[in-house]
């Protein structure tokens, strides 16, 4: 066993396990496919390890190896998918992971006839070009032709040079470099955000692609340059450090959603609600015109809840808000301020008869009876309304106007709105 793979078993080991404390928060299907590849890092270098054993176990060390860095790389590709979940993905996945395989297994061994790497090398065409063209046109990601472009390429490279001078060093390097590369393509295709973690990724596997064709080149040409192995090994801890940021970066965007946002409904919750109204009033004031706030609270919520159970109220909750949500313009701010209470920012320019109007509209999407876990419910709405700068000239006085005008609705019975 070589011992100068240790240290890069410990590094990648030490990875994976940050790797699993920051996913586990966020543990989807691509964040799995992630930590798949990194454990086939991990099983490169314990492989690698043993490249000194005589015969047979050295060769299988090679293939090991070699073939850990695909398996890798295709698991990447694979999480990059956008609909990795579809059969045409795995199997393409599962496809071009073989034939990588049975290529690269195929270079180590000795007296392999031309024939028989010249179909593996056509494999590398025929196969992504197949799995793509019988896939639903309408389901066909346009990044999956990337796979078909690069690999049609490596494919041709193959068989134009593989029986070459340099055929043996190509046929090893090539695969490794295409896998790669359309790896880093399609990571740079992919919906990821463009922030610091993608960049690192993104340029981690740009230069883990180059490194094997540059590795190549340093050994044919530049033999007494001694390069080490820390150097060679970089981009792989780029991507993993990338990866990481992308995580993290991940949680803090869904964290900030969280502390701005209800989880139930996913509407804005008071804080950005007030937020929102502030900005409102501003733009209102500058441009010399009106904006409205309506405070709504719904009638018959708590009888719900306490005859029904509160996941029914829960699900009452949610589908009131995607039908006002339906009803109100993509410029205006829907809430959820309260237990059964909900407010919503009208951008002006806007009348107080509009104002009422759309208030009333609101009001009426519940007079159709809700239909929830077999239940049909009737939930009605008070709905007070204060516009700015007529009853206020401070988000506060026009949450307390509006809230006024709400309750004095409920007083009555409900089930109205006040306008003024």
């Amino acid at each position: 066993m070589s011992w100068k793979e240790v240290p890069d078993l410990l590094a990648v080991g030490l990875l994976i396990y940050a790797f699993v404390t920051v996913s586990r928060p966020a543990g989807n299907v691509m964040t799995r496919l992630w930590l798949a590849g990194w454990v086939c890092v991990e099983l490169h270098f314990a492989a690698y390890s043993f490249l000194d054993l005589p015969g047979w176990g050295g060769v299988l060390a090679d293939i090991v190896g070699t073939v850990a860095l695909v398996w890798c790389a295709t698991l990447f590709c694979w999480s990059m998918d956008p609909r990795l979940h579809q059969w045409e993905g795995r199997l393409l996945f599962w496809a071009m992971s073989i034939v990588y395989t049975f290529y690269l297994s195929l270079t180590s061994l000795q007296a392999v006839p031309n024939s028989v790497m010249v179909a593996a090398a056509s494999l590398f065409a025929l196969v992504p070009l197949a799995i793509v063209t019988i896939s639903p046109h309408a389901e066909r990601p346009a990044t999956r032709w990337i796979a078909v472009g690069v690999n049609t390429a490596l494919a041709i490279a193959l068989l134009r040079w593989q029986f070459s001078p340099h055929g043996a060093d190509l046929m090893g390097v090539l695969p490794l470099f295409a896998v790669y590369f359309i790896c880093c393509l399609q990571f740079a295709f992919s919906k990821q955000r463009r922030t610091g973690g993608f960049v690192v990724t993104a340029l981690g596997l740009l230069a883990w692609s180059l490194v094997f064709p540059v590795g190549m080149l340093f050994d044919l040409y530049w033999p007494k340059v001694d390069v080490g192995a820390e150097v060679w090994n970089l981009p792989k801890y780029l991507v993993a450090v990338g990866m990481i940021l992308l995580l993290l970066e991940g949680q803090v965007k869904r964290n900030q959603h969280l502390a701005q946002h209800d989880p139930l409904t996913g509407l804005p919750n008071r804080r950005l609600f007030q937020d929102r109204i502030s900005g409102a009033i501003e733009r209102a004031r500058q441009r010399q015109a009106r904006m409205a706030m309506l405070a709504i609270d719904l009638d018959g919520f708590k009888q719900v809840n306490d005859t029904l159970g509160h996941h029914v109220g829960d699900a009452v909750l949610q589908q009131v808000a995607r039908l006002f949500n339906g009803r109100l313009r993509r410029i205006d701010t829907l809430a959820r301020t309260g237990g059964d209470e909900f407010s919503v920012v009208l951008e002006g320019p806007i009348t107080r008869s509009e104002a009422a109007d759309v208030a009333s509209a609101l009001q009426q999407l519940l007079d159709t009876p809700l239909s929830i876990d077999g239940h049909t419910l009737q939930i009605g709405a008070s709905i007070g309304l204060a516009m700015f700068p007529d009853d206020a000239q401070t988000s506060h006085g026009l949450c307390i106007r509006a809230d006024e005008r709400m309750y004095m609705v409920k007083r009555n019975g409900g089930c109205a709105v006040q306008a003024g």
